[in-house]
């Protein structure tokens, strides 16, 4: 598990391999990922974007942008926690991700930079 701590809000990565929808043959490798953001402020703090940077060993790399994470953007409250998990796919058995969440302070409305960890995708067979 990857884990970092950025302007109040601790982010923790955990990953998995979806052997269900991936293919080796195809070179499709599926990778499940959950993520747990804990607001360790004490304000109310809102998921507003995130910003993915996403390298394959056999692809260029690839940048994904958008509005708040699996279609919410959650408020969490100080203390609370909120978890989601979502997939990436890979052309290679290796890759990695990381990455940045803005966050919006809903007490003075300031925008935080928060770093998601870098995390390994890599394909379980390459342990043996």
């Amino acid at each position: 598990m990857s884990t970092e701590i950025t302007n109040g809000v601790k982010v923790s990565v955990n990953v998995n391999f979806n052997t269900r929808f991936s293919s080796v043959k195809d070179n499709r490798f599926i990778y499940n990922y959950t993520i747990k953001i804990t607001n360790k402020s004490n304000y109310p703090m809102k998921l507003k974007e995130r910003e993915w940077y996403i390298f394959d060993t056999l692809d260029f790399p690839r940048i994904v942008k958008g509005e708040g994470v699996v279609g919410e953007q959650p408020t969490i409250e100080p203390g609370d926690s909120f978890t989601y998990t979502s997939s990436c796919d890979l052309q290679s058995t290796l890759g990695k991700m990381e990455g940045n969440y803005i966050f919006e302070n809903m007490i003075t409305n300031e925008k935080l930079k928060v770093k998601i960890p870098m995390f390994t995708l890599m394909y379980p067979h390459l342990l043996n």
